[in-house]
C-alpha cells in the first residue's frame, strides 16, 4: 500500500470491495476486500442464522425427523461449517504470509497425523470411531475436511486468550498453558456434543460419554498447534489485527450457539455452562455484540 493511502479496515475493504465488484479476483488485495465486504455485511446471517439453522438440523437428524437424504447430510455440515469459519478465515488472511503459510501447513499435516495414529492406535485421544459421514475419508479413516474442524478452534482460542490477557500474552509461560486450557475448554464442549448427536463414539466413557484420556490428548496437541501459531504469526500484528476487525471472532459466537443450543437439548448442564462461559469471554473483549445490518 503507498503512503498516504488509507490503511486496510473492514470499513475501507467495504468501500473498497463496492467499487470493484466487476473485477476479476486474480488479485489479493481485491479479493481480500470482496471476501471482507461479504462477511462484514452479512455478519448476523453467518454468525447467528446458520448456527441456529445448523443446531435445528443436527437436532433432528439424530431424533430422526429428517428424511435420509437430509439427516446428518455431509456435504450440508461441511457448507455449513465452511461459511460460519469465513469470519475467521477473512480476519487473518491479510497476515498469511511465507512463513504463516509453511507454519499452518506443518499444523494440517499435523492434524492428520495425530488423528490417524488416534483411530488406529487409540493414542493420545483413546478408542474412538466416527459413527456419522463428514464428508470424504482421508486413507478410509479420518476426515479428509478435518483441519476445517479442529485449527480454527485452536486459532479462535489463541486469539481469545491474546484479548484476555493483554500485556501478560507475551509471557510463554502464561500464553502456552492458557491457550491449551482454553482449547481444552472447547472441547469439554464439542466433544459432549458430538458424542450425544452419534458423530463418534468412545470404547471407554467419562465426561459425558467422553474419557479423560481424550483431554489429555487436546492437552498435547493444543500445546503443539499454539507453537506453531506462534511460530506462524507476528502477535503483535495478529492481536492489532483481531481488535481492529470486529467480526474476526464471530467464529467463536457461533461456537458458542451451535453446540450451546446442543449441550442444552441433551441437558449436558456442564458443557453448556462452558459455552456460556465462553460468550461472558466473548463479551468482556466487546467481540460479542454487532450491529445487525439488512442483507
Amino acid at each position: 500500500m503507498a503512503d498516504g493511502e488509507e490503511p486496510y479496515s473492514p470499513e475501507y475493504g467495504s468501500l473498497l470491495a463496492r467499487k470493484n465488484l466487476t473485477r476479476t479476483f486474480s488479485d489479493r488485495d481485491h479479493f481480500e476486500a470482496v471476501l471482507n465486504y461479504v462477511v462484514d455485511t452479512n455478519r448476523f446471517t453467518i454468525a447467528v442464522v446458520f448456527p441456529i439453522i445448523g443446531a435445528g438440523l443436527l437436532l433432528a437428524s439424530a431424533e430422526q425427523l429428517l428424511p435420509s437424504v437430509l439427516a446428518f447430510n455431509p456435504y450440508l455440515v461441511l457448507v455449513g461449517v465452511f461459511v460460519m469459519r469465513l469470519p475467521l478465515v477473512s480476519g487473518i488472511l491479510p497476515l498469511i504470509g511465507r512463513r504463516a503459510g509453511a507454519a499452518l501447513a506443518v499444523l494440517f499435516g499435523y492434524t492428520y497425523a495425530i488423528e490417524y495414529i488416534g483411530a488406529t492406535t487409540g493414542f493420545p485421544y483413546g478408542e474412538f470411531s466416527y459413527s456419522v459421514s463428514l464428508g470424504p475419508m482421508l486413507l478410509g479413516t479420518i476426515p479428509l475436511a478435518l483441519p476445517l474442524f479442529f485449527v480454527p478452534l485452536v486459532v479462535n482460542s489463541y486469539l481469545l486468550c491474546l484479548l484476555v490477557l493483554g500485556p501478560r500474552a507475551n509471557s510463554p509461560a502464561l500464553r502456552i498453558p492458557a491457550v491449551a486450557a482454553t482449547v481444552v475448554a472447547v472441547d469439554l464442549v464439542l466433544d459432549p456434543g458430538a458424542v450425544a448427536l452419534g458423530f463418534w463414539s468412545f470404547g471407554d466413557g467419562g465426561f459425558y460419554g467422553v474419557p479423560p484420556m481424550n483431554y489429555a490428548g487436546w492437552v498435547l496437541s493444543a500445546i503443539v498447534a499454539t507453537l506453531l501459531i506462534d511460530a506462524a504469526f507476528d502477535r503483535t500484528a495478529l492481536l492489532s489485527r483481531v481488535r481492529n476487525c470486529p467480526y474476526m471472532l464471530d467464529d467463536l459466537v457461533s461456537f458458542i450457539l451451535l453446540w450451546g443450543a446442543i449441550n442444552a437439548f441433551y441437558h449436558a448442564w456442564a458443557p453448556f455452562a462452558l459455552a456460556v462461559g465462553f460468550g461472558v469471554a466473548l463479551l468482556s473483549t466487546d467481540h460479542f455484540d454487532f450491529d445487525v445490518r439488512p442483507i
